[in-house]
Formats: C-alpha cells, structure tokens, sequence
C-alpha cells in the first residue's frame, strides 16, 4: 500500500482517553487537529484543550466540512444520535469505536461490525475501521524499543483511497499498517479489542502490550 506522508487537518468526534491520545499525537507529528463539538463548553473538551493549546474547536459540520480526514472517537452507544444529521460529503471516516456490552461482550451480539452499522449511520462517508485494537496508552505511545518491528495496526474499509489515507496517519504514529479487507473484517478487530481490553482492565495486565505482523516470503 502506497502511503501518502502529507500533514492533513483531521477533526476529532470525541476527545477522550482514545481520542485525545491520537489527536494529541497526530498534532505532534505536524498534524492540524479540529476538535468537533456542539458544546465548547464540556468537560472533556476543555480537558483537551488546556492539554494542547494547538488544538483548535469548530462545531462538528463544520470540522468536518474543513477536515481531510474525520474520526469518530465517541462513546459507540452515541454514534447514531450523533451520526445521523452530519454529511460527510465522501470523506474517509476513521472509526476508532467499540460496541462493548454487558461483561465486556461484543456489544452487537457479533451479528454485525460496528463500523458496518456506522457506515448505515454516515452513508456518505468513507468509513475505516483502525485505532480499536489497544487501549490508549498505546496510541500515546506506540515506541516499543526493545524490538526491531514495529507493532502492527490493523485497518478495514470497503474503500481503497480511505484506507490509503488511513494506513499513512497510521504509519505516522509509528505503527505498521495492515490492511485486513473489506469493512465486514471489522467484527473480528472488535473481537481483537475485546480481548485486549478482557486482559488489560479486567485482568490487570499491563497495557503495554501490542501484537506483531510477520510474513514469510
């Protein structure tokens, strides 16, 4: 896959722990971040800003009406309120969410992706699942400097220019893209989350663990 080096400006849906790590991050790297909300005046927007003084704030059509590239980092349970008026006008919408339900279980019963039902939800966006397999702390912080590879990252989408698009913000973070397929793969990097999150916050191990991507020729 071709990457694409140029710095974009990216509008960020939800800027908690996930989606403060990366925007904090991906700002770092030379990246302009558009917080997108509706409320200036919440608590984690607030938060955000007075962590990174770069960031900027516009309300959400607009961020995404300036964005190159949009992520949802929301809570999953708001997506379709928060989905359902906006336009997308084709752009590459990068899904960093999980539907989590009760016991930490997939939260759509496995009968569907959650990005598949957040492509339903913004059907005119070009919808990538990536940043969903590991907990924050490792968007904050992807360096694992013991080891030679670079920890891997898994995408999915339907679209081949989003997934470009995604796979080199990806690589600007420090992790090797790998392009799973269609956006129905999605599912299974959900199961990939539940089982990093079962280990991690139900089980106490530590979150600095990631997984590897080797191929033999």
């Amino acid at each position: 896959m071709k990457l694409n080096p140029k710095k974009m400006k990216l509008a960020f849906i939800g800027i908690g722990n996930v989606g403060f790590a990366l925007a904090n991050n991906l700002q770092q790297k030379g990246h302009t971040i558009v917080v997108a909300s509706n409320d200036d005046h919440s608590e984690t927007v607030q938060k955000a800003l007075h962590q990174n003084v770069h960031f900027s704030t516009k309300k959400i059509q607009d961020a995404i009406d300036e964005a190159e590239v949009v992520f949802l980092a929301t809570p999953f349970q708001a997506n379709e309120s928060v989905l359902q008026s906006l336009s997308f006008h084709g752009k590459t919408l990068i899904d960093c969410t999980n539907p989590v339900g009760p016991g930490i279980s997939h939260g759509l019963n496995s009968v569907i992706s959650g990005s598949e039902k957040v492509q339903e939800w913004a059907p005119d966006a070009k919808v990538v699942k990536a940043f969903t397999i590991y907990g924050f702390e490792n968007f904050a912080n992807s360096h694992y400097p013991n080891y030679s590879q670079q920890p891997a990252m898994l995408l999915a989408g339907n679209d081949t220019s989003a997934k470009a698009q995604t796979a080199s913000l990806i690589a600007d973070l420090g992790f090797e893209p790998v392009d799973v397929g269609g956006l129905d793969q999605a599912l299974h990097l959900e199961h990939m989350t539940l089982l990093w999150v079962k280990r991690v916050r139900r089980d106490g191990h530590s979150p600095h663990f990631v997984w590897g991507y080797m191929q033999r020729d």
